[in-house]
């Protein structure tokens, strides 16, 4: 963890809730819009890391909704946090890639699985690709530059994808 106490994914979600109080649920969704084409987030992260928020004073929770959902509110140390984590090291990166990993054993799939595995890689990063764009295209319009500049990785990522598909090795 880093020195500031907050891990990537609890940051993420105190950078979130700057836009203003959230549940659970509604952070999933933000997370999914906002940094979904760069970052992941599960639901069982984002619920581990609400309570431990909570009680580390970064969080408060509001009145509870619909459903006994709890809308959560940053704290003025829950800020605080957040800024410490921002002037930070980013760290290293974790590449996790589920083709790469199934091309690794190639040797053992038939010529038919890896083609179906490169074509599905294809459907997805091609449909990503269109989305990241059309998303960077939105944030430029709206002014936010650094928005639209972490929607570009995303764009080059999924164009370096495709590119590496097209020359992965078949049988």
């Amino acid at each position: 963890m880093a020195e500031s106490g907050v891990n990537a994914t609890a940051a993420a979600l105190l950078g979130l809730l700057h836009e203003g109080p959230m549940t659970g649920g509604q952070l999933m969704a933000a997370a999914q819009r906002r940094l979904g084409a760069y970052w992941s987030m599960t639901r069982s992260q984002v619920y581990r890391e609400l309570p431990a928020l909570a009680a580390a004073g970064y969080v408060k929770l509001g009145k509870p909704g619909a459903r006994s959902s709890q809308p959560y509110a940053i704290t003025p140390a829950g800020k605080r946090a957040f800024t410490r984590w921002l002037s930070e090291p980013a760290g290293r990166e974790a590449l996790r890639n589920p083709v790469a990993l199934r091309v690794a054993f190639g040797v053992q799939q038939s010529g038919a699985q890896l083609q179906q595995v490169y074509a599905q890689a294809s459907e997805y990063h091609n449909a990503a690709l269109t989305e990241a764009r059309e998303m960077a295209k939105e944030a430029k319009k709206s002014g936010d530059e650094f928005y639209a500049a972490s929607l570009e990785f995303a764009v080059g990522y999924h164009k370096a994808a495709l590119a590496w598909l097209k020359g992965a090795p078949s049988k």
